[in-house]
């Protein structure tokens, strides 16, 4: 019968390994060894590297395992049949007790790979991991789990690979399965869940044990919203115990809502060590990029990281007054490259043109990043090339599912230019204050009129999905849903009756 692996659960201990056939080397770690500096720190990551071998094909694989070995006996340069592929390289890091750190990057940056290393269900190539106090984690779904067993048998087969007694999953088996909340698919096979019925399973299992050190690694992905919200919640509790947690999403909100600190890896590389707005704003600029840029986008953020004195951990302390300083910085409105509308339809001309559609500060600087509650104008130029009367131009905001959030014709709803002539041309600006929250969203453009005598009001250019922009995440917000509408909260305790 075949398992599936899972992290093993490390506890207090170094992990080294060389190239080549250098031996894996495990060192007893204590407590009462350390400096009151080092038990502090929960996860130290120095100079940690991993390398894989890329085969061509099977055949060299087998080439690789024979051929260097003949050729050493006949005194030939052995020849390698693989080329170094580094899925991390001289990645160093420190993760404090009780600090929450996101981990962010393109797919293929790292990010799974480092988490394993970490958990260790893979040894580094070179540099030293090193951990304190058991971890548990979700890396994979489904991973840890026996497809053949039922829910309940693999809650006790878990359990136990977490460290738990049987004796103890017993006594905290009404807890998992009250969070988990799968009903009587909990005698049924794995193998019949869905994949959120897994991670429900996982999860459920994994934070009943409370451990030192969490790890996530975008299994909340999947499952229902009311399932993610109960998990945020137990995550949150996790943190005032004191839980070390290790959290890779790409999603910017959660990020930077649930993190003290977060990097971001690309290429293998650690680029930014920093507050999680900071550390964002680069991982937008990366993702939409042009590959061309990339290189040279990489020696910006390097800078920006010398610059802003963000290679020591020891700049970001877990408590909150750090983090709150942070988030007191300033953030500015900006203009990524790459963030371009893919999904943009332009309808036929019919006598009008729209060109050059954007958004821009009021000191008219172009952005697609915007900063929540400050004022910014969309602009676009219309050209007309048929003389045409009854003009009105528009525009509207959708979010990335399609929903129209709120738009704006003018000179308004119920009135119009009356006739304007070929080859004249329109400065249109639309200012308006950013009231969304956070997140990704569409400008669309069009000009309604009329080009003939006896012709009806048609669209005579329209855009849809014309600007892309995205609303930058904040920690201080109490808006909930899509539009932010400025509401102030205020709580007050009542006076117990006698």
């Amino acid at each position: 019968m075949s398992y599936s692996p899972f992290v093993s659960l490390f506890s207090k201990k170094d992990i080294s390994l060389g190239r080549g056939d250098e031996p894996l080397s495990e060192t007893a770690f204590n407590e009462q060894d350390l400096t009151p500096d080092l038990k502090d720190i929960a996860i130290r990551a120095t100079h940690l590297s991993k390398c894989y071998q890329i085969y061509k094909a099977p055949s060299a694989r087998l080439k690789q395992f024979i051929m260097p070995r003949f050729q050493r006996v006949v005194r030939m340069r052995p020849k390698q049949y693989y080329r170094d592929f580094w899925a991390l390289r001289n990645i160093s890091f420190e993760v404090r007790r009780g600090e929450t750190v996101g981990i962010v990057g393109r797919n293929g940056s790292g990010k799974s790979t480092l988490l394993q290393l970490i958990c260790g269900t893979l040894t580094p190539t070179s540099g030293v991991c090193h951990t304190s106090g058991n971890i548990a984690a979700l890396l994979e779904l489904g991973t840890g789990f026996n497809p053949q067993f039922t829910g309940l048998e693999n809650v006790f087969f878990y359990g136990q690979i977490l460290g738990m007694s049987y004796h103890h999953i017993n006594q905290i088996l009404p807890d998992i399965l009250s969070f988990a909340d799968i009903g009587n698919f909990i005698h049924q096979p794995v193998k019949t869940y869905s994949s959120g019925m897994v991670m429900r399973l996982a999860f459920a299992v994994s934070v009943s044990r409370e451990p030192e050190i969490f790890v996530v690694d975008e299994a909340l992905a999947v499952g229902d919203e009311a399932f993610r919200r109960k998990c945020f919640a137990r995550i949150e509790a996790l943190r005032e115990r004191g839980t070390t947690i290790l959290f890779v999403s790409h999603a910017a909100t959660m990020v930077i809502e649930l993190c003290d600190r977060a990097l971001l890896l690309d290429s293998g590389e650690l680029l930014y060590d920093g507050p999680p707005k900071e550390t964002i704003t680069h991982y937008h600029k990366l993702i939409f990029a042009p590959p061309e840029n990339i290189s040279k986008l990489h020696r910006e953020i390097r800078k920006a990281a010398e610059s802003a004195s963000i290679a020591s951990p020891d700049n970001f302390p877990s408590d909150s007054t750090a983090d709150t300083s942070s988030e007191k910085k300033e953030i500015q409105p900006q203009y990524v490259e790459g963030l371009v509308s893919q999904s943009r339809i332009d309808y036929d001309q019919l006598g009008a043109a729209i060109v050059d559609p954007r958004i821009e500060t009021l000191d008219e600087e172009r952005v697609n990043i915007l900063i929540a509650m400050q004022e910014y104008r969309y602009c676009y130029q219309v050209k007309f090339f048929q003389n045409a009367r009854r003009i009105q131009f528009g525009m509207l905001i959708k979010n990335i599912s399609g929903v129209e959030i709120g738009g704006a014709l003018h000179p308004s709803l119920f009135e119009h230019i009356d006739s304007v002539m070929a080859g004249e041309e329109f400065q249109v600006s639309f200012k308006f204050r950013c009231q969304l929250n956070p997140g990704t969203y569409f400008f669309n453009s069009g000009i309604q009129g009329l080009t003939g005598v006896d012709s009806k009001k048609t669209y005579l250019h329209r855009i849809i999905d014309a600007v892309m922009f995205k609303v930058q995440p904040y920690r201080e917000r109490e808006a909930t849903a899509i539009v932010n509408f400025d509401i102030s909260s205020i709580t007050t305790r009542n006076k117990k009756l006698k």
